[in-house]
């Protein structure tokens, strides 16, 4: 019986030279962003404007999207840096996600003006720690409007847009450890079943959209040091020295570790993935 074995001497398929970018001048041209237009929801601040910064270096134009009056002074120097040194531009909108109409009409809007769009991060999301039994039905819902319904409604009108210009597009979800796993010694069930529902969103809206050539996926994030954590360390200090405890690494991250994650769901490096999770918890869900 004989073997063939599949030497470097085989002839290499043209779709695979294409694929690999062989002859590219560019270094990683795959995870080039320049011409494309996203937007970032909640990147008035923190997590939210920290991936829209990556965006902008990857040579997309932004556009962020916050329900706050006024975004926090590091937009403002962002905007002047994305002008001066970047060679592109980023732009605010105040949008409070769980209006639907002036949602869709601003996307719409900033869809006609660029006459494309081809991306979203749907970073918008709030928080609240209380217990199941103290719950009220009020704050359950406004947990649910926002972080659920919100992020489906955004992600909805960025979709409309891009099948309307029939580009196909990607759109990345940022959902939580929290929606894989309880936190232990934090109580939020509210927030953690959004999150959950998020990654569950996700996968469908990929099943649906993944005709039009549109990715949908989602970033878990684990415990990230930001300003209001750092508030929130300050009512309970015992947990500055006990959350790093909790994850392979022994620390807890920062906005930037999450810069590299956006490019690539956004750009084409991650081109055949959609429906899925990336979790970057520090091995926290995998004990």
């Amino acid at each position: 019986m004989s073997v063939s074995i599949a030497t470097s001497e085989a002839p290499v398929p043209a779709t695979v030279q294409r694929d690999l970018c062989l002859g590219s001048k560019s270094r990683m041209p795959e995870f080039s962003l320049a011409g494309k237009v996203v937007c970032v929801s909640g990147a008035a601040r923190g997590l939210g404007l920290t991936q829209a910064e990556a965006l902008l270096e990857a040579g997309a134009k932004v556009y962020a999207l916050d329900r706050l009056e006024e975004p926090s002074p590091e937009f403002w120097e962002l905007q002047k840096r994305a002008v001066e040194e970047l060679g592109t531009e980023i732009h605010y909108r105040r949008i409070d996600v769980r209006d639907t109409e002036l949602l869709n009409n601003a996307i719409e809007a900033i869809a006609n003006t660029e006459g494309r769009m081809d991306g979203l991060v749907a970073a918008a999301g709030i928080q609240q720690e209380t217990p199941a039994l103290e719950y009220s039905a009020k704050d359950a819902n406004t947990m649910f409007e926002v972080n659920v319904t919100g992020v489906f409604m955004t992600a909805q009108a960025v979709a409309k847009q891009m099948i309307r210009f029939g580009n196909g597009g990607s759109i990345a979800l940022i959902a939580s450890m929290s929606g894989t796993v309880a936190n232990r010694g934090l109580i939020c069930p509210a927030y953690n079943a959004s999150k959950a529902a998020v990654i569950q969103l996700a996968r469908n809206l990929a099943s649906e959209w993944g005709q039009f050539n549109i990715r949908v996926n989602t970033i878990s994030p684990g415990y990230i040091v930001t300003a209001m954590v750092e508030k929130l360390f300050e009512q309970y200090p015992e947990r500055r020295d006990e959350w790093p405890k909790q994850n392979m690494l022994g620390r807890l991250s920062t906005p930037n570790e999450y810069r590299g994650a956006t490019i690539f769901l956004l750009s084409d490096a991650s081109s055949f993935m959609t429906g899925s999770d990336l979790r970057m918890d520090g091995g926290h869900a995998a004990w």
